[in-house]
């Protein structure tokens, strides 16, 4: 299922933090990385089914408040760690969105019971063999 960054927006909060590493003069004083916080509890844009298929799959990156927190500092450019951050996130919620297949029980073939049966049984000879034999 597509998930399209305008249908939640708006919900977007997002905090610009100094990063760390390199970045020459600048790097105490630009705020380039990016806190992207969306609210997977209290947002519109997804009904309770798929709220819940997002809680399941990212369940490890949602806090308690219910917040999916993302933190990018790959770049050194503002823009491009937001837009970064976004990417991210839209990319998460597809993923975490595709429904699972269901599985198709099936039987093994006779042929491969029996395959499995005689590795067995050789495997038994093998062992057998190896017992301590008396000398009497």
């Amino acid at each position: 299922m597509p998930v399209y960054l305008h249908q939640f927006e708006h919900e977007l909060e997002e905090k610009f933090v100094t990063a760390g590493g390199p970045g020459g003069q600048n790097v105490n004083k630009v705020a380039s990385a990016v806190q992207l916080r969306f609210n997977v509890k209290t947002t519109d844009a997804f009904d309770d089914e798929q709220k819940w298929m997002i809680r399941r799959a990212l369940g490890n990156r949602i806090n308690d408040e219910g917040e999916l927190v993302l933190f990018v500092q790959t770049h050194r450019s503002q823009v491009r760690n937001r837009e970064e951050a976004r990417e991210r996130l839209v990319d998460l919620l597809e993923k975490a969105l595709v429904k699972p297949k269901k599985r198709v029980k099936t039987k093994p073939s006779r042929a491969q019971k029996e395959r499995r049966l005689e590795g067995k049984s050789k495997r038994s000879e093998i062992k057998r063999n190896r017992t301590h034999i008396d000398h009497d």
